[in-house]
């Protein structure tokens, strides 16, 4: 019997605090892969940019809910999450002034990480 595939769940969150539920949507299913043992990277771009400062997590709200940061924190355990680099230029976000564990990058390395051999992409 052949071991099944080994995926990798790719989750792009587009929003922040401008889009709550959007935002936590996409927190929620990144943390849940990881929970299910998936291999999970969570991209945070545009306003979803700023959870990758420390504190601002803690600061989002949502009824019904898991908090955010602790979402954000059962991802960077387990999986990788990459805050976009123009979207953190934009917000004068560098690389020293991200949680530990998060990365900075690129469209190249989304676009290869979505593309890779049993990667599913989700945008929220």
């Amino acid at each position: 019997m052949l071991a099944p595939m080994a995926r990798t769940l790719v989750v792009k969150a587009t929003a922040g605090a401008d889009a709550p539920e959007r935002c936590a949507q996409a927190f929620t299913v990144a943390a849940t892969a990881v929970a299910a043992g998936a291999d999970v990277s969570l991209w945070l771009t545009g306003e979803s940019t700023w959870f990758a400062l420390p504190g601002r997590a803690q600061e989002f709200e949502l009824p019904h809910s898991a908090p955010l940061a602790e979402l954000l924190h059962v991802v960077l355990t387990s999986g990788r999450v990459t805050a976009c680099t123009q979207c953190a230029a934009r917000r004068e976000i560098g690389p020293d002034d991200v949680l530990p564990g998060v990365r900075i990058a690129g469209a190249a390395a989304f676009v290869e990480e979505a593309l890779a051999e049993g990667a599913q992409a989700l945008v929220y």
